[in-house]
């Protein structure tokens, strides 16, 4: 395995978990996690983590060495990541687990999105003209702030899959807490990026230093964080939805303007789902079903290029990216027109995934030119049942939010493919005062213009489009997907799956090679890495890339031998991931 050695005497120095009695005996020091560029691809034949943040990445590769399953490792890995990485995800968010039982064969959904309050209602983000708040007003406030569901993800998935004890999945968290980490370049960016909106709350006390912003290679320590963590700890994950805690939650959402009270987190449930399937090239794909619309849109514009044939032009030509821009803005109408809560809408998914459609709207991409009217299809002929939902327009201002994805493999043959999320960078900035965690920003999700399918609703869940997915070769998990990102998040999956399943990439080359994005004719983002003269190409066909490169997503991915069973762990240059395999001793 890839650094062995090195990754050896990391798990020896840290000590982040050593099973006694269930008990971790953990390094006195602040955690100095390694963010080298050599960690974000490994191998290894007996299990595999791949997250955005090496601390987290290092507590699942102990749990797997100390005999704990994928799922231990997930569990454990979000807990830290709650720490690690507070801008992005954590116990005051939600998100999609998809897992594979591989004692079962069963592939499963965990869905811990957030919901809007009883409280919510469909005219909460307009002002008193009946206008549409801007968006940076819309997610600071409480306003924003959903239900959050991680907690009780988390607490199902143990309850079906977890073998250790959850006391010991969320020590390293507690001990990185307490003890501190050193922060990277990505992490001190992000705080002095929304320094105004995090010294509006309590987290002015956190993230800053005589009112600077933490910078690269201080230390972070969370002290309020780590109480919170104790005492869900020792109390359970009940008592994060019923007891002072619930009540501080409520109390700083009603300061900054919102309705969540204690009740709504009591009431908080989860939801139990089966994946939305798809074929691509010969392999199946088990991906996220709504409130996702991920899974939906991603699948719909595998099938229209999938009858491209988009292998016969080389993976950096004019030709694939403008075939892909074509098939997102058709998808991306489709989403803005049917996409929502399938709890409190009819969401068409047979029919917008209906052969028969995919065909129909593939007849809309012309080689040679750019459709300048790219519209919402009519799914509701392939579709049983004809509860429609017509689309509102809504304001162009909403600003792509951020979150984290991972994955596990085990020895045993389970797969945790999981994103979850706060949405925007440190959610919506309002930290719970004396518990020290982020509070998500996820009703911004909805729309603000009330009338449509994704329309604000009391314990309606918003529009999501995290994408977790693994892809299947005659019944066997080969390879998991996901990625940060809002909306980019689902054609960052899409290329991952196409480098890998089209152009016959390795799974660190998937990840790495340059992506596109576009939503509409008005909106085009390209990487570092895709020639001058194709973006100028692209351009004079009448796409409108911007000038500048930028980066798109956080694609991490584990791919698996399936006549081997070796697995390959990737991560891309985005953020400083890290990817660790656990090996047989030979």
């Amino acid at each position: 395995m890839k650094n062995f050695l090195k990754r050896l005497a990391a798990v020896i120095s840290l000590s982040l978990l050593i099973f006694s009695a269930g008990i971790p005996i953990v390094s006195a020091e602040a955690f100095d996690p390694d963010y080298s560029e050599d960690n974000d691809v490994a191998a290894a034949d007996e299990g595999m983590v791949v997250s955005a943040h090496p601390l987290a990445s290092e507590t699942g590769y102990d749990i797997l060495a100390n005999g704990g399953n994928a799922m231990d490792a997930a569990i454990a890995m979000q807990y830290v990541l709650t720490v690690a990485e507070p801008m992005m995800s954590g116990i005051g968010g939600g998100g999609f687990m998809m897992v594979y039982d591989g004692e079962t064969g069963e592939t499963s959904v965990i869905n811990s999105r957030e919901r809007a309050p009883a409280g919510a209602d469909t005219e909460m983000f307009l002002d008193e003209d009946g206008e549409a708040l801007p968006f940076e007003e819309r997610v600071r406030s409480g306003k924003s702030v959903g239900v959050p569901g991680t907690l009780r993800g988390l607490e199902a998935a143990h309850e079906t899959w977890g073998t250790v004890d959850m006391s010991a999945l969320i020590a390293p968290a507690i001990s990185i807490a307490e003890e501190g980490f050193m922060i990277d370049d990505f992490l001190s960016a992000q705080i002095s990026d929304n320094a105004e909106k995090l010294q509006a709350t309590a987290a002015a006390e956190v993230f800053f230093n005589d009112a600077e912003p933490l910078a690269e290679g201080d230390v972070l320590v969370q002290e309020d964080l780590a109480k919170t963590l104790n005492l869900i700890k020792d109390n359970g994950i009940d008592y994060f939805y019923n007891s002072e805690i619930s009540k501080a939650a409520a109390d700083a959402v009603q300061e900054f303007g919102g309705s969540m009270t204690p009740e709504d987190l009591s009431n908080y449930e989860i939801t139990l789902d089966e994946p939305i399937w798809g074929e691509f090239n010969g392999y199946d794909i088990a991906t996220m079903p709504p409130p996702s619309s991920g899974g939906i849109f991603m699948l719909q514009m595998l099938g229209m290029l999938d009858g491209f044939d988009l292998s016969q032009y080389d993976i950096n030509s004019p030709e694939k990216y403008h075939l892909m821009a074509e098939a997102m803005h058709l998808a991306y109408a489709d989403r803005a027109e049917y996409a929502g809560d399938p709890e409190f809408v009819h969401v068409p998914a047979e029919g917008l995934l209906h052969p028969d459609y995919i065909a129909e709207r593939s007849t809309l991409i012309s080689m040679d030119s750019v459709n300048e009217e790219p519209e919402a299809g009519d799914p509701w002929e392939y579709q049983t049942g004809t509860d429609e939902v017509n689309n509102v327009a809504q304001p162009n201002d909403k600003v792509d939010g951020q979150t984290t994805h991972f994955s596990v493999a085990d020895k045993y043959g389970n797969v945790v493919s999981y994103t979850t999320t706060i949405e925007q960078v440190f959610g919506s900035g309002i930290m719970v005062p004396e518990y020290g965690f982020m509070l998500n920003n996820e009703l911004t999700d909805f729309d603000a213009e009330p009338g449509g399918a994704n329309e604000v609703q009391p314990n309606k869940r918003p529009l999501s489009s995290m994408t977790p997915t693994i892809v299947f070769d005659n019944g066997k998990p080969v390879m998991t997907a996901g990625s940060p990102g809002g909306q980019t998040i689902i054609t960052s999956v899409l290329q991952t799956i196409i480098n890998a399943y089209e152009y016959e990439l390795d799974v660190h080359s998937a990840v790495t090679e340059p992506r596109i994005f576009t939503n509409d004719l008005e909106s085009y983002r390209f990487e570092e890495g895709i020639p001058e003269e194709v973006i100028s190409q692209l351009n004079e066909m009448g796409h409108n890339f911007e000038d500048e490169s930028e980066a798109i997503g956080n694609v991490s991915s584990i791919q698996i031998d399936p006549v081997t069973g070796e697995f390959t762990g990737a991560t891309d240059k985005n953020r400083n991931g890290a990817a660790y395999g656990l090996q047989s001793q030979q």
